[in-house]
């Protein structure tokens, strides 16, 4: 008889546990109440009949059946049986992930939190529901317990912290709470490698994607202190503080990283970190001329004595390292033989590290060239990722509005696509007939664009970015054409730089791999800019009403010492004339670099005004109109500036170079009708500064001429300059396939 009942109970067992395995929780919920009816003592049935009640919303009841049965015990009793409560809700939780039932699970390891609030498995796995369900927030880890728990904790599951980390990261990347934990997990972990590698792409991701670079160095300044001397942690660290504008902890990272550097390329990169940070800051010269020259001697040893092809790291490293020479001299020989030599290498090393996409875009290109047209319009497609509020977002987004649709199907390609309130991202989203919102796997993006079959691939990025290098080297288009964001990169796989009549000289083709494409007035045009309202004032800046203002607003990487004094010698020929400077740069090193300057030209320092940023650009524009004349930069002009001045109406002072970067607002004078201000030497920029200082009827003159200007000059009639780049696409793509 007693074998019988045995067997009964464990048949009623056996059908309870089925109906909760089977999702039946009010019928396991009647056989375990039956179960305890007939064997009360059995704590293992209270265990379950919560799990059931809980698990068909009843939470209360739940508590209550544990509670319950849990009353009558001992300290001892009531730790066994809260270990046995805790192994049952673990193997339930574990049952509805293997469902994949993410909701219940996270009810379920809510409660098991309670239960076993030192389970950092169970803690762990709750951040991964939390995030699968969209609830989760950087403080939950503190409210849990999770990182004191993880700090003390004497066994860490290292697979499953990487995992969280990486799903947290992922859900919210900019939430500060996650700082502590990142700092515990790399103090905790027993291979730092895989921890470091997860916390270092979120990093990558906070600073590019949701641009906030103050945070992503917070992140990898933590993994630099788990891994001192790492080179990877150390670059990305120091473009980080620069960007952020932390600019001495740039230049000191960048330092450690030209110390530690032993191979050629990484001497090659490391003079370009530290030059990007010197420039950036202000202030520097000296050792950024030094640094140049050096710079350009690596350079050149690098394609001299590498015969066999880099690595993809490496490649992607040295990519952007030309960048900063046009900054520093006006030589377009020089420049464009250290960057074209660079950029073969280059593209011969990513086509052997990316043999196989490469082959195959290449002999499908070739057979996609004679076979009928799949597509009637052709297909251009415009790869960035500055279409957003960005100089090149201002710019080429008229080019998007006045495109033809019914000759172009426009395919938009935002690689690094920024998280976040952008407007101007949102609009360029909306103007492609595809929008692609890509990450920064170059190998992806080509793989993307060739499935698109585009026919003409716009590059806007150059060599500012190593992802855009990337894929153009790979050619997964059968037309490449680089335009607007920058100077051509001198990659072989680039077909066409996009240029005009001023912009580059006659000869200039004789430097450039690519083959110049010269549209007939300019590269460029605009119907105008937003402009808000002011919020400069002269009383407010302590000028006086009958003064002359002069403005230079640029970056401290375009400050170059002989610009610098030439534009003080203005100031100083010019009576009660003031100075205003602006532009992202360390305030006291600029500060410190112009009144130096200003005492050796004798100018007082009274009269120069320095002026912070402000966060909107149509205030930027109207800010403009405080100035009488705008002083421009060489070798290196300003581009949207110089075309926000010159819409302003208002005089500027250029001074006209042999390289792309010092003919950019020359092009746009000339293209708005103006030749007051245009210089051929040092010696004119400072008589053409004094001129319109002391010539009000001048300035009156320009200003008018400008205003005027826009309703009849090139550079101020954007459908037209639309029809000239469709006429050029239509040209290209006329050769190619004849």
């Amino acid at each position: 008889m007693m074998v019988e009942d045995s067997l009964a109970v464990r048949s009623q067992v056996q059908q309870a546990d089925a109906c909760l395995a089977r999702g039946e929780y009010g019928a396991a919920i009647e056989r375990y109440q039956q179960l305890i009816e007939e064997q009360p003592d059995v704590k293992a049935y209270y265990w379950h009949l919560g799990v059931a009640s809980l698990l068909l919303g009843d939470e209360a009841e739940a508590q209550t059946t544990w509670m319950l049965a849990m009353m009558e015990g001992d300290d001892e009793q009531i730790e066994q049986w809260t270990a046995e409560l805790a192994q049952v809700v673990r193997s339930q939780a574990e049952q509805q992930e293997a469902s994949a039932n993410p909701k219940l699970a996270w009810v379920l390891r809510q409660h098991l939190r309670e239960i076993a609030p030192q389970d950092l498995a169970n803690l762990l796995y709750l951040a991964q529901r939390s995030v699968e369900l969209d609830r989760f927030a950087g403080d939950d880890l503190v409210e849990w317990g999770t990182i004191d728990v993880l700090r003390s904790s004497a066994d860490v599951d290292q697979a499953l912290l990487v995992d969280t980390l990486k799903a947290v990261l992922k859900h919210a990347p900019t939430d500060p709470a996650l700082l502590d934990f990142a700092e515990v997990a790399l103090d905790r972990a027993e291979d730092l490698l895989p921890v470091v590698q997860t916390l270092m792409l979120a990093s990558v991701a906070i600073a590019y994607e949701w641009n906030r670079p103050s945070l992503a160095a917070e992140y990898a300044q933590r993994c630099l202190n788990a891994c001192p001397q790492d080179l990877e942690i150390l670059s990305h660290l120091s473009t980080f503080y620069q960007n952020s504008g932390q600019y001495e902890k740039g230049i000191e990272t960048a330092r450690e990283w030209c110390i530690l550097a032993r191979s050629l390329p990484d001497q090659v990169f490391g003079a370009f970190l530290l030059l990007r940070a010197l420039t950036r800051a202000g202030g520097y010269w000296k050792e950024i001329f030094e640094l140049a020259t050096l710079q350009e001697s690596l350079l050149l040893s690098l394609a001299e004595e590498q015969t066999e092809p880099l690595d993809q790291h490496t490649t992607l490293k040295l990519v952007t390292t030309t960048f900063f020479l046009p900054y520093v001299r006006d030589d377009l020989e020089r420049n464009r033989l250290a960057q074209n030599h660079l950029f073969k290498l280059c593209q011969t090393s990513v086509r052997a590290y990316a043999a196989e996409p490469a082959e195959r875009y290449q002999q499908g290109l070739a057979s996609r060239r004679d076979r009928p047209r799949q597509h009637r319009r052709l297909r251009v497609g415009y790869f960035s990722h500055c279409m957003r509020r960005h100089s090149v977002g201002w710019l080429c987004r008229w080019l998007l509005q006045h495109h033809d649709r019914e000759q172009f199907e426009l395919f938009g390609y935002f690689w690094n696509y920024q998280r976040g309130n952008d407007t101007l991202q949102d609009w360029f989203v909306e103007q492609v007939d595809q929008a692609r919102k890509l990450g920064r796997d170059g190998l992806e993006i080509a793989e993307q664009i060739y499935q698109d079959d585009i026919d003409i691939l716009i590059d806007l990025d150059s060599i500012t970015a190593d992802v855009c290098s990337e894929v153009m080297a790979l050619k997964p288009a059968p037309i490449q054409a680089t335009w607007l964001g920058w100077d051509a990169s001198g990659l072989p796989a680039i077909d066409y730089f996009i240029a005009d009549p001023y912009v580059l000289s006659e000869d200039a083709e004789d430097h450039y791999a690519e083959k110049i494409w010269r549209l007939p007035q300019t590269y460029l045009a605009v119907d105008g800019f937003e402009v808000g309202v002011p919020t400069l004032r002269r009383k407010d800046l302590g000028i006086p009403a009958d003064a002359v203002i002069y403005l230079s607003g640029q970056s401290a990487s375009k400050r170059h010492p002989e610009t610098v004094r030439s534009q003080l010698r203005i100031i100083a020929a010019v009576p009660n004339s003031y100075f205003l400077i602006k532009g992202i740069t360390d305030d006291k090193a600029i500060q410190a670099y112009f009144t130096e300057v200003a005492k050796a030209e004798g100018v007082s320092t009274d009269r120069l005004r320095f002026l912070p940023e402000v966060p909107a650009e149509a205030v930027h524009r109207a800010n403009l109109a405080i100035a009488d004349v705008v002083l421009d930069t060489y070798p290196y002009n300003g581009a949207t500036t110089t075309m926000e001045t010159l819409w302003m109406g208002i005089p500027l002072v250029t001074r006209v170079g042999e390289q792309f970067a010092s003919r950019n607002s020359y092009t746009m004078m000339v293209n708005a009708g103006i030749e007051e201000g245009i210089a051929w030497t040092n010696e004119e920029y400072v008589a053409w500064g004094v001129r319109f200082g002391t010539d009000p009827a001048l300035r009156q003159q320009v200003a008018w001429k400008l205003w005027r200007s826009r309703q009849t000059a090139p550079l101020w009639n954007a459908k037209q300059f639309t029809r000239e780049m469709e006429q050029a696409y239509k040209q290209m793509w006329a050769q190619y396939v004849r």
